[in-house]
């Protein structure tokens, strides 16, 4: 199982990214793939989610209006698109895989995780 992402980088306040998670060795229907961000000195939080079987979603409060996660199942690629970026949104991205398909934003319920991507929003 291999959950790959990709597309981060440094942009300035105001501007935009979209993350990519490629995922492979597993089923892509039987699970909810999530989007996390860690910056430095703080946990892991929970940014967004969507049911690959059903589209349903679920986003955090401080990305609400501003990010948008979307899956292609041919492709078995989630996106998290990233508007109007803030400094605050500074850290390294992982995407991540629940078979239970909760749309839950813990971490906790994420057995399968990517290596992560970098994403930078200066001031």
């Amino acid at each position: 199982v291999q959950l790959v992402e990709s597309g981060g980088g440094l942009v300035q306040t105001g501007g935009s990214l979209r993350l990519s998670c490629e995922v492979s060795g597993l089923t892509f229907d039987d699970y909810a793939i999530g989007w996390f961000r860690q910056a430095p000195g703080k946990e892991r939080e929970g940014i967004s989610v969507i049911s690959s079987s059903t589209g349903s979603s679920a986003y955090a409060d401080s990305v609400k209006g501003r990010f948008t996660i979307s899956s292609n199942h041919a492709k078995d690629t989630v996106y998290l698109q990233m508007n109007r970026l803030k400094p605050d949104d500074t850290g390294v991205y992982y995407c991540a895989a629940d078979y239970a398909d909760l749309l839950l934003l813990a971490p906790t319920e994420f057995g399968l995780w990517g290596q992560g991507t970098q994403v930078t929003v200066s001031s």
